[in-house]
């Protein structure tokens, strides 16, 4: 990712922190007023948002940071550490938020509300929908693991916020008040979803998953006559920082500067299909069936 895109991240997470922090204030605050461990459980929820918001403005600082002699691949991996502590800080506000509800269970409390104040919600829940939609295509727009992994986190709170509303409309009506706690342990069961989520997308990147599928890479390099076979096919990373390596059988015959011309091309239809800001790393052997 170039150091304008992660400028425009910075701005984006900038915006968002406000919106999710105005949007959490609503939420626990009318919480505590009204007594709904669901829906403070929710605020909390929301709040994670925000606190998520400036650990991903410090960890895009630091993945900003240009190459030096200590790190030639760059610093692009420390967004995806900063995305590995955001889905455990989830995973632990959800923890804090089950012994409260179990606490409600043993000694349950009725909700007493006025309809304003569900009116209240649900403009928290448009601001999260716009809030959505807008990361998630700034983070497709930009490549941005963090806003698109957050993006699918401020989902998860859409329909948590639709399960509490659903929540506070049925006590209303005069179903018994210890569903409240029930639904924030259905909201709990969505922030460990969503912290999961974010772990397991996280490792798969931070231990080199394979970020390409190979027979793609090698149907894409066979489409070049001068290439008799390939083998040792590596990939890694993502598509802002997407890194190949493999090996080209071609005829012993070729030239230094053929060969050189050779791999030149291959890389350039490998970005022009795959990634523009892939790097491939091909190494030439010649035939060995030719040398007799």
């Amino acid at each position: 990712m170039g150091n304008n895109n992660y400028q425009q991240v910075k701005k984006i997470l900038w915006q968002i922190l406000f919106a999710n922090l105005l949007v959490a204030a609503v939420k626990i605050f009318l919480g505590y007023t009204i007594r709904s461990t669901s829906l403070t459980a929710d605020g909390f929820h929301s709040l994670t948002d925000g606190l998520s918001n400036v650990v991903g403005l410090i960890g895009i600082a630091v993945a900003s940071a240009p190459v030096d002699s200590k790190h030639p691949y760059g610093h692009q991996k420390f967004e995806f550490i900063t995305s590995l502590f955001l889905g455990g800080m989830l995973i632990a506000m959800a923890g804090r938020i089950s012994i409260e509800a179990v606490g409600k269970i043993i000694s349950p409390t009725t909700p007493v509300f006025a309809p304003e104040f569900l009116l209240l919600l649900v403009a928290t829940l448009i601001i999260n929908v716009i809030v959505c939609l807008y990361e998630n295509r700034e983070g497709k727009r930009l490549d941005s693991f963090i806003l698109i992994a957050d993006s699918l986190h401020t989902k998860s709170d859409i329909f948590v916020s639709l399960g509490v509303l659903a929540t506070l409309i049925g006590i209303k009506l005069g179903v018994p008040p210890i569903i409240d706690p029930l639904a924030s342990l259905v909201v709990c069961g969505f922030i460990i979803h969503s912290g999961l989520n974010i772990i397991l997308s996280t490792a798969g990147v931070l231990v080199d998953r394979a970020a390409i599928d190979h027979d793609l890479i090698k149907n894409l390099a066979m489409t070049f006559p001068q290439v008799i076979n390939v083998h040792e096919i590596r990939s890694r990373g993502t598509g802002s920082g997407m890194f190949v390596d493999m090996h080209i059988i071609v005829a012993p015959e070729m030239t230094i500067r053929e060969a050189h011309n050779l791999v030149h091309e291959i890389e350039v239809r490998l970005r022009a299909e795959i990634s523009p800001d892939l790097q491939a790393i091909i190494h030439t052997e010649p035939d060995a069936r030719e040398q007799g």
